[in-house]
């Protein structure tokens, strides 16, 4: 009776782990809509996987995210830890052609505690691996140039955005992904993000994301390509 209850015990113990660990990744904000193209059989181009410069780039951009085939997971201040407990059900159960990986940003800020380069990047590698192993091609963004959070100042991100971007870029080269350089093209002279992208630093305006856009498609069609 007491191994048995024991038993039950750490059970509930597992169980309740698992939920919280899902509530904390918000596994369910997508699940209807996941379930619906998947009865639907509706055919996935490519899935948007990422954080809050994802989730509102259709508000900047509202047809880009009308092309068919596109499909938008982003979740406002995510990390990398919780979008990789998402992945299956938001990228690898729609069966996309191909998974765009915008993350990390959050993490160097420290939305959910502190983290370094390597354990970003081995996230990222996580799920780039998980969609290579189900057939799903691969782009890896750049970070976004940040000078300062302005939800946590004095962090001094540069460097680590810098040092993430370059272990990606040479990921993507070692591993035949595509890498789509957001960072290049939006750096001001201090390593964050030119004035004209974006207000809070951040974030990048209707402006940025029409930067971002022909960068995203040229990487997007490069992954299409890659045998």
């Amino acid at each position: 009776m007491g191994f048995r209850t024991s038993f039950f015990t750490l059970l509930l113990i597992a169980l309740s782990a698992q939920t919280q660990a899902q509530e904390w990744a918000n596994v369910s904000r997508f699940q209807t809509d996941n379930a619906k193209i998947i009865a639907a059989k509706t055919p996935v181009k490519v899935v948007f996987m990422g954080n809050s410069i994802t989730e509102a780039w259709p508000t900047a951009d509202a047809d880009f995210f009308n092309t068919p085939g596109f499909v938008n997971r982003g979740i406002s201040g995510q990390t990398t830890p919780q979008m990789l407990l998402r992945f299956k059900q938001d990228v690898i159960e729609l069966h996309p052609k191909v998974v765009v990986i915008l993350a990390g940003t959050n993490d160097i800020a420290g939305n959910t505690g502190p983290t370094t380069v390597h354990e970003i990047f081995g996230h990222i590698e996580s799920m780039a691996s998980l969609a290579a192993a189900a057939g799903i091609k691969v782009v890896i963004c750049s970070v976004l140039p940040v000078f300062d959070y302005p939800w946590k100042p004095g962090l001094e991100p540069v460097q680590k955005i810098i040092d993430l971007n370059n272990k990606l870029k040479v990921f993507t080269v070692l591993k035949g992904h595509s890498y789509a350089d957001y960072f290049s093209a939006m750096a001001n002279d201090k390593s964050g993000l030119r004035e004209d992208l974006g207000s809070d630093g951040v974030h990048p305006n209707k402006k940025g994301y029409g930067l971002m856009k022909p960068i995203v498609l040229q990487a997007i069609e490069k992954a299409l390509s890659n045998k």
